[in-house]
């Protein structure tokens, strides 16, 4: 393997098949601020910008880790270079991008983010920190004034932790100094992602002067958007397999799918990058599309790694081998998910199904069911909880839904279906686990003790006797019989 890496430098001697900046990256002037640059961030937003600047923009970006400096120490010795590698059943395309100036590491250099936080010129402030990154109670929405990093950043405005923390403690800097505030821009999967932004911020700035609070409700806005774009983790073997490629090494570059979507209400305070000439869509109203991308990609998405993970699989492409559960994700997507949204006019909702399940076979793109397991109890809430609630309202099935809450919760039990251990990925491991210990053996408790956990379910969904009898029915046969052989049952009809 060769010893060189991507930079400056070698950017000149790559094929020509692959695509590199044509444009003159040192007239490039910061204008964003992006938290959280991990490979979701820099295969899609900082994607499109690059797309942008082709085009004349002159937009950059400097990103901030929030907890690690691994993505830094990848991209600092690249002058901050790193390919795209788009991989489908058809091969592989390849884009550089250079859109991304610099790296903080916030841990390292609190000062140093908050400075560059409080510059005149960013004018974004975008975000990809995770469900759990805002610090809220997922069930209501509400920051969680209890959380350890709210709780260090309210006595430490110097040296914060928390994403809400930096942003809060700058627009404070710069409201001393007489400057504008900007535009906070999420880019994660929470629905209404801007108005759960909004009311965490807001409740931040609340803990401080009234004035200040004032001030901050006045100087930013916090449009909603919807992302889409599957990003796996990027293995050594994806790296070797690039290098013989380039020629180089590169030890930053991110796999994605060649499908990417961008939705975003058209709501900036002090101007903002023409993405829409790289593809993004600008709407009055993200929500809509939010629900659609939710409940049908990432709930069926969550739905097959849950119980494709205990059932041995290790990526999605590989749960998609096994007629039945393709006939389950077929079936979710037909039925309870699209029940519980109301399309637009000129959306094909058929025909978005059909594509789901296109991208969830790419056997190119080895996106990992454990990977997509972390953090349930985060996006759980917003992948089923809110299609139970419709179905429930409405009197629909519930059945699927079901069986994904019962696969969750065997996953949450720290075991699979070979009763081999599992490393569960989760804010609230211990809790969770504590409740399936407390009930095991009991599909009744233990439904009723899981519907009954407020931090995930709410206070509502522990009413329903219908769904009481459904999950434990659906746990039940579970632990009778394992994952696979209880979708294999329940998808008889649509394999016969």
């Amino acid at each position: 393997m060769s010893e060189r890496t991507l930079n400056n430098a070698s950017l000149g001697q790559l094929s020509q098949e692959v695509i590199v900046p044509s444009y003159d990256r040192s007239q490039l002037r910061a204008g964003i601020v992006h938290l959280g640059i991990g490979a979701f961030h820099r295969a899609h937003q900082a994607w499109y910008t690059e797309q942008v600047q082709e085009d004349g923009s002159d937009w950059g970006i400097v990103a901030a880790s929030l907890r690690s400096p691994t993505v830094r120490d990848q991209l600092a010795p690249q002058n901050y270079l790193y390919s795209v590698v788009e991989k489908s059943n058809d091969g592989e395309k390849v884009r550089v991008i250079g859109s991304v100036q610099d790296v903080y590491v916030a841990p390292e250099s609190p000062r140093a983010l908050l400075d560059a936080l409080s510059r005149e010129e960013i004018r974004i402030v975008s975000l990809t920190i995770t469900e759990k990154g805002y610090c809220h109670h997922p069930s209501s929405g509400e920051l969680n004034l209890r959380h350890p990093d709210i709780q260090h950043d309210l006595a430490n405005p110097q040296a914060p932790k928390s994403a809400l923390g930096f942003i809060v403690y700058a627009l404070r800097e710069r409201m001393q100094k007489g400057l504008p505030g900007f535009t906070l821009l999420s880019c994660d999967n929470l629905p209404s992602n801007g108005k759960v932004l909004q009311r965490v911020l807001f409740q931040f700035a609340d803990q401080l002067e009234p004035e200040f609070a004032d001030w901050v409700r006045e100087n930013t806005r916090c449009p909603c958007t919807m992302v889409d774009r599957i990003v796996p983790a990027t293995t050594d073997a994806d790296r070797d397999a690039l290098e013989k490629l380039l020629g180089v090494r590169d030890n930053a570059a991110v796999m994605a799918e060649p499908f990417s979507q961008w939705v975003v209400e058209d709501n900036f305070l002090r101007g903002r990058p023409a993405w829409e000439k790289a593809g993004a869509t600008f709407v009055d109203d993200v929500e809509v599309y939010e629900l659609i991308k939710l409940r049908l990609l990432n709930g069926c998405h969550s739905l097959l790694a849950y119980s494709g993970y205990l059932a041995g699989f290790e990526t999605i492409a590989d749960v998609m081998q096994e007629p039945a559960f393709a006939a389950l994700a077929e079936r979710f997507l037909a039925d309870e998910a699209s029940a519980a949204v109301e399309a637009p006019a000129d959306f094909d909702l058929a025909a978005y199904r059909g594509q789901l399940l296109e991208r969830f076979a790419n056997r190119a793109l080895k996106h990992r069911t454990w990977q997509i397991a972390m953090d349930g109890s985060q996006k759980i809430p917003q992948r089923w909880l809110g299609t139970l609630r419709h179905q429930l309202h409405n009197g629909g099935s519930i059945e699927l839904l079901c069986l994904a809450l019962a696969c969750w919760i065997r996953y949450v039990s720290a075991e699979d279906d070979a009763g081999k251990p599992i490393e569960v990925s989760d804010p609230l491991a211990q809790e969770l686990k504590a409740l399936c210990d407390a009930n095991a053996g009991n599909p009744q408790k233990l439904a009723a003790a899981f519907l009954g956990f407020a931090p995930v379910f709410g206070e509502d969904l522990q009413k329903s006797e219908a769904l009481q009898q459904a999950l434990a029915a659906q746990l039940e046969l579970l632990a009778k019989q394992g994952v696979l052989n209880t979708v294999r049952m329940q998808m008889e009809e649509s394999l016969a």
